[in-house]
């Protein structure tokens, strides 16, 4: 498999992980010199009481705060848009985010806006930001986006019904507060989502052309982690243990593909969640298995040590039956965890598929596919998952 070069970079925010971890924000915008901090979080995270400690935190520092929660499950341009009206509005200097994926990227996005005054949409694609973004903290709340530790920043737009992705390490976060407790919230499906995004975060940077010795050891632990207890963390939801390996799992997946990038599985997923505002991880559950058998013959090597990891002996077997074993053992944890999804479940139609792929192919997590891609293999993988 090709490399995109052998010149290797690695960037990663300041990490507090522990139980807890969340009550240290005051703390840390206080090191910020934060006069008022802009607090993003969802009408879901702040009723599971997660703002609620976070705004407490601020208050012990006797740092004033504004709160927006006005984010979708997809966070779209108006909202990003609005969220920095807001921050300027009452004269904040630092971001806090507390939640899942959604606000995390939304909250990355305001900063972005505030610091150039140009609207979000201005800034797909790759290292197009130019001015640094106000201080950011991020507290995620879900085990699988690593929105807290990655480059990138996933944002909807509905007006054309698709999701553009912005990959800059200047949306890395300053400092990321990973607090297993949080977790606590997720209901069984969002467990699995976030779940199976990491996992095949995992996945695809460890198979991706900008993989290297930075990234392999991190995409590796979490493979090893997600793999063994997800299962058990989904059905022993109040295991603080469990979680803790989850949220680890999740904290490595990141650091994994925010510096290797992804491949076609997190191209095809953006391209679907933006058509059909679905949740992320359920996308990327829909196609991974399809992705996997597609790129195999591109990196044979890297997908045997793939499915070695997840547990698979491989002693004695062809490419090919390491191949059929691993596409079995993704569906077969998928059900485990309790996906039984395809993409004509969720009312896509095979009309639908040049859209999709027309958009999937301009992704920039296609770049560093490990198979080099034409929009028509792209076509052909959504049909298959169809």
């Amino acid at each position: 498999m090709s490399r995109i070069s052998p010149l290797r970079k690695f960037v990663s925010p300041e990490i507090i992980f522990g139980a807890g971890s969340r009550h240290a924000v005051g703390n840390y915008a206080a090191t910020f010199g934060a006069r008022k901090v802009l607090v993003v979080s969802d009408p879901g995270v702040q009723a599971a009481g997660w703002v609620t400690d976070v705004l407490a935190s601020l208050d012990q520092q006797g740092i004033a705060y504004q709160l927006f929660t006005h984010v979708s499950p997809n966070p779209r341009v108006e909202e990003v848009m609005l969220g920095a009206d807001v921050y300027r509005t009452h004269g904040c200097d630092v971001i806090v985010a507390v939640g899942g994926g959604s606000p995390m990227d939304c909250a990355k996005g305001i900063g972005i806006v505030v610091a150039h005054g140009r609207s979000i949409l201005e800034f797909e694609g790759v290292d197009t930001i130019r001015m640094p973004s106000p201080p950011l903290i991020l507290i995620p709340t879900t085990a699988g986006t690593s929105a807290d530790v990655s480059q990138f920043v996933i944002i909807s737009n509905p007006e054309e019904r698709v999701k553009f992705s912005i990959v800059s390490k200047a949306v890395v976060p300053d400092v990321s507060l990973i607090d297993p407790e949080t977790t606590a919230s997720m209901d069984p499906f969002l467990s699995a989502c976030t779940g199976i995004d990491a996992l095949t975060h995992a996945i695809e940077a460890f198979v991706s052309t900008g993989s290297g010795p930075l990234t392999d050891p991190h995409a590796l632990e979490a493979m090893r982690l997600i793999n063994g207890n997800l299962v058990q963390m989904i059905a022993n939801p109040q295991d603080i243990a469990l979680r803790e390996k989850i949220m680890l799992g999740s904290m490595q997946a990141g650091l994994a593909f925010s510096n290797a990038i992804l491949g076609a599985v997190h191209a095809m997923s953006h391209s679907l969640g933006g058509f059909l505002d679905l949740p992320h991880g359920l996308c990327n559950a829909t196609l991974v298995e399809h992705v996997v058998a597609f790129n195999f013959a591109a990196a044979p090597e890297r997908f045997k040590v793939v499915a070695e990891t997840l547990g698979i002996d491989c002693r004695g077997l062809t490419p090919n039956e390491v191949r059929a074993r691993l596409v079995h053992h993704l569906i077969d944890f998928k059900h485990a965890v309790g996906f039984h999804e395809t993409l004509s479940l969720h009312g896509v139609r095979t009309g639908d598929i040049p859209f999709l792929s027309g958009h999937a192919i301009k992704d920039p997590c296609i770049l560093t596919n490990p198979r080099q891609s034409t929009q028509r293999d792209v076509e052909v993988v959504y049909a298959e998952a169809l």
